[in-house]
C-alpha cells in the first residue's frame, strides 16, 4: 500500500532530515505574525503553557501525511481539519482558506530555507518540485487548488507580499507568544540553553520579521549564525542515517488518533 508521496520524492527527501527541526521556530514565528493566526492559537490552545507542543503536533502530523500509508495520511489530515473546525473567534476562523494558505506557506518556505541553510543547496527544479508536491497536502487541509500561486516564483512573491504589505502585523500578543517559542518554560533546562535556537531562528527569519519581533541581531549573534551555517552542513553530511534522518528510507509511519 503506497502513501501520498513516492519514496524517492523530493518531499520525502527534504522532510526526512531531522535538522529541519531547526526551522520550526521560524515557521511558528511567521505564523504568529498574522494577527488572526495568533488569535486562534492563543484563544484555542494551551500554547502559553506548552508552546513546544504545537511544534511537536505539527511535526507529528506532517510526518504522518508525508511518510504514512495513504489511509494514515488521510486520517491525519482529517484530524487536523476537525481540530481547525472548532477554532473560530471574532474576525477569524481557522478554516479560512487565506489563513490556511499562509500557515502552509510558512511551512513550505521554512523547509526550503532550513534545508538549504543546513543540508545542501537545491536545484531550481527541485525547489519547484517540492513546492508543487506540497500542494497535495495543502489541498487535503482545505486549501482550494485555485488559491495556490501557480509557480514557485509566484509563491515566493506571495510570501514577500504578505510580509511587506499584506496582513502581517506583529503586535504585542505575537511578541509574547514568540518569547514562549524562543524561551519555552522547560522544567529541567534553564532559559539560556535555548539561546542557540534563538540565534538560529533569528538568522533564518526574513529581516522584516526579525526586526519587527525585536530579536537581538548584533555582531555576536551574526557571528554565531554564520558559524552554524558553515559548520552544521558538514556535520550533517558526516552523520550516519540512523541518527540523521527519520524515518529511515523504506520505513512507514504509524499514526494514533490521540497523538
Amino acid at each position: 500500500m503506497s502513501g501520498l508521496y513516492a519514496e524517492d520524492s523530493i518531499t520525502r527527501r527534504i522532510n526526512r532530515e531531522n535538522i529541519l527541526l531547526l526551522g520550526g521556530g521560524r515557521a511558528l514565528l511567521m505564523q504568529l505574525a498574522h494577527p488572526k493566526v495568533a488569535a486562534g492559537v492563543d484563544e484555542h490552545s494551551d500554547f502559553r503553557r506548552r508552546p513546544i507542543q504545537r511544534l511537536r503536533r505539527t511535526v507529528h502530523m506532517t510526518m504522518a501525511m508525508v511518510f504514512g500509508e495513504r489511509e494514515t495520511a488521510l486520517a491525519a489530515a482529517r484530524m487536523v481539519n476537525q481540530t481547525h473546525s472548532r477554532v473560530k473567534g471574532e474576525g477569524y476562523r481557522a478554516l479560512d482558506p487565506e489563513l490556511l494558505l499562509w500557515v502552509h506557506a510558512t511551512l513550505v518556505d521554512s523547509a526550503l530555507v532550513t534545508y538549504e541553510s543546513f543540508v545542501q543547496e537545491l536545484t531550481p527544479e527541485e525547489r519547484q518540485d517540492f513546492y508543487r508536491e506540497s500542494q497535495v497536502v495543502g489541498e487535503l487541509l482545505g486549501i482550494p487548488r485555485a488559491l495556490f500561486p501557480t509557480t514557485l516564483g509566484e509563491f515566493d512573491a506571495y510570501v514577500e507580499r504578505m510580509i511587506a504589505g499584506g496582513p502581517i502585523a506583529i503586535d504585542e500578543r505575537a511578541r509574547q507568544l514568540a518569547r514562549l517559542v524562543l524561551r519555552p518554560p522547560l522544567k529541567l533546562l534553564p532559559g539560556p540553553v535555548m539561546i542557540p535556537f534563538e540565534v538560529v531562528t533569528a538568522g533564518l527569519l526574513p529581516v522584516r520579521l526579525r526586526e519587527a519581533y525585536g530579536l537581538p541581531w548584533g555582531r555576536a549573534q551574526q557571528r554565531a549564525y554564520r558559524l552554524a551555517v558553515a559548520a552544521v552542513p558538514r556535520l550533517v553530511a558526516l552523520t550516519p542515517p540512523l541518527v540523521r534522518v527519520w524515518p529511515l528510507p523504506g520505513k512507514s509511519v504509524g499514526f494514533a488518533a490521540n497523538s
